[in-house]
């Protein structure tokens, strides 16, 4: 069962979001909340897998709300997923560098939803690769999220791995690109999330990015 916290200024837009995921046999709402504040404090007191995180609150907002649970060795566990409007919201990288695990737009059909948050509950980043390299291009130029090196760090396998998890591969489609197991191609991208200090495989899309390795418009 996953645990969802739902976190979003708009009463009625959290009524209708905890209806629908309420309806999957696998999934539970845990929690709603207002604002960033009381989703941080929800995250913590009722154990949450996932939080559905609106970007735009009152009190904290949810690029703040989203470092602190990141940061919060006591969550270490829990995912957040943001949602956006898209067109409007121009701190979606800077929310991914905060440690969401990926980004949601605001008007997804119902079932993409609950596709996304089982997406992001079981590790892995919820990035469309269109969008992301369009968002990324356009906010390069914001702060750098801190890591421990750069590609240059990583072998000529692991640069391949990681190239295709910023192309929004998964590990079984990279898997089938490279010839390798899944579970091989697995262990590349946890090797390569230690080696980069990366939180996750939204923090490599990042990276790879920023680094020059993959650029915007070769995908």
């Amino acid at each position: 069962m996953i645990r969802v916290l739902l976190a979003d200024d708009q009463t009625l837009v959290r009524a209708a979001f905890t209806m629908l995921v309420e309806s999957a046999r696998d999934m539970a709402v845990v929690g709603q909340a207002g604002t960033g504040r009381e989703a941080v404090r929800l995250a913590r007191s009722e154990r949450a897998d996932l939080v559905v995180m609106d970007l735009r609150m009152p009190d904290l907002d949810g690029i703040e709300a989203t470092r602190l649970i990141a940061a919060d060795e006591d969550l270490a566990g829990v995912k957040v997923l943001v949602l956006t409007t898209y067109d409007t919201d121009d701190n979606i990288v800077e929310a991914l560098r905060a440690g969401a695990s990926g980004f949601l737009v605001k008007d997804t059909r119902p079932a993409e939803l609950l596709d996304a948050i089982r997406t992001v509950a079981a590790g892995e980043a919820l990035l469309s690769p269109g969008p992301t390299a369009r968002l990324i291009e356009r906010f390069l130029r914001s702060p750098s999220m801190p890591v421990s090196g750069g590609p240059d760090r990583l072998s000529e396998r692991e640069r391949e791995v990681l190239t295709l998890v910023a192309r929004g591969l998964n590990n079984t489609e990279i898997a089938e690109s490279l010839g390798l197991s899944p579970l091989t191609a697995k262990t590349h991208v946890s090797r390569i999330m230690g080696k980069l200090g990366a939180r996750d495989r939204a923090q490599l899309v990042i990276v790879a990015y920023e680094s020059g390795l993959v650029t915007p418009g070769s995908m």
